[in-house]
């Protein structure tokens, strides 16, 4: 996706698409997310996100690396950060950046991706209908940029697809990409809040960003045939457009009550998951 927005203000960050229905505000945890603890923080620090800002709810907090209280996303980033690096450094887009990409693996992304992103178009449009009911409406602009952008993205797939020989009317979601579709239809209920949708919709898009943006960075060899792929989610336009989602995600999660944070972490991790599951899909077909 590409966005024309105004650049970001400055930020002391340096860096920086899924179930089952929530009830109320508060996430049943166990259908959601398959571990019972997260796992232990990394040994290093590899990325400082965010800008610092008390989050009420959370238990314990990230610090950068002056001493300063981190937001809450960039808190879960760190928390999770082993699954995080999962999820953006997988062996499927790792073997892009390094050329050695099974193109048939590419081609079953291509279609399943394509599948997502009609799945997409109606999560979206939830994260806008909870952004509407908002007293402070200035995220919408941002959101509906979003929205703008999908239309262009799905022609894009389909003349990729054309250009691969794969026919995307023939192609029906496989076990991965479905859970992932039922996961977004949840968000649907009414009762799941706007800081949870719109937390949701930030990690979906900057999982992208970050996964195919280490495929453009210096020393790839990625296939020329796939640097309009990667340049697409990869860009620096996508990345600011992912830092704006961020922003709006930590300033909701600071004015939601402390189970919403809880049911917006849960949902986080889900996410990460998810997003495993659909890289390993396209490896595997399963």
């Amino acid at each position: 996706m590409f966005f024309e927005l105004e650049p970001p203000p400055p930020q002391d960050w340096q860096r920086k698409r899924k179930g089952t229905k929530f009830r109320g505000t508060r996430l049943q945890f166990s259908p959601w997310s398959k571990r019972e603890s997260p796992p232990p923080p990394r040994d290093q620090e590899r990325r400082t996100w965010g800008s610092a800002r008390q989050q009420p709810g959370s238990q314990t907090a990230a610090m950068d690396g002056g001493g300063v209280e981190a937001s809450t996303t960039a808190a879960w980033m760190e928390r999770h950060g082993q699954m995080y690096d999962r999820a953006t450094r997988h062996p499927f887009t790792v073997s892009i950046r390094d050329g050695t990409i099974d193109l048939s693996a590419f081609k079953r992304w291509l279609s399943q991706d394509y599948l997502f992103v009609r799945e997409f178009v109606t999560f979206i449009a939830s994260v806008l209908l909870k952004c509407c009911k908002q007293e402070d409406s200035m995220d919408m602009e941002i959101i509906l940029g979003g929205v703008a952008s999908l239309s262009d993205e799905l022609s894009w797939f389909k003349n990729e697809a054309a250009r691969w020989g794969v026919d995307l009317a023939s192609v029906s979601p496989l076990k991965s990409n479905i859970e992932y579709h039922r996961f977004l239809r949840s968000f649907a209920e009414p009762e799941i809040s706007y800081a949870v949708a719109v937390t949701t919709f930030w990690i979906i898009e900057t999982v992208y960003q970050d996964s195919f943006g280490f495929c453009i960075e210096e020393g790839n060899k990625t296939p020329p045939e796939l640097l309009g792929t990667c340049q697409r989610w990869g860009s620096a336009e996508f990345k600011q457009y992912c830092q704006s989602l961020q922003r709006i995600a930590d300033r909701s999660l600071e004015n939601a009550p402390a189970d919403a944070v809880k049911s917006a972490e849960e949902a986080f991790i889900r996410v990460l998951e998810l997003e495993v599951g659909f890289w390993e899909m396209s490896s595997s077909q399963s």
